[in-house]
């Protein structure tokens, strides 16, 4: 069992290239990008958030032991947030939304 790391970003771009930068890292760590308003793909050129694909990505970083969230920008949260809030009771309390900078608490928590 282990800890999941979702990355929501407003570019699918930074989301993916983020992950990369912390697998470098912490290789064995379940990191989920979730960027952009489209399909998440690192191809979707959208700016924005998606609720889909944040949902899509706290349920496929979830390793047993919860997930952490860490966003970009304001409404980022809002939709990791909006995610959670719709997730069972017990699915949402292994999930901790952290308002952290988000180059630098993706590394801090993937290493950790």
């Amino acid at each position: 069992m282990s800890v999941g790391i979702v990355l929501v970003s407003h570019s699918a771009l930074i989301a993916h290239g983020l992950v990369d930068l912390a697998r470098q890292m912490a290789p064995t760590v379940a990191l989920v990008p979730a960027g952009g308003s489209g399909d998440g793909t690192r191809d979707d050129a959208g700016i924005g958030t998606s609720f889909e694909v944040v949902s899509a990505a706290l349920a496929e970083a979830e390793g047993g032991d919860g997930v952490v969230v860490l966003a970009d920008l304001g409404s980022a949260y809002l939709t990791a947030e909006t995610a959670v809030d719709l997730l069972d009771e017990d699915a949402a309390a292994r999930v901790l939304v952290v308002r952290a900078p988000l180059v630098e608490g993706a590394v801090a928590a993937a290493v950790a």
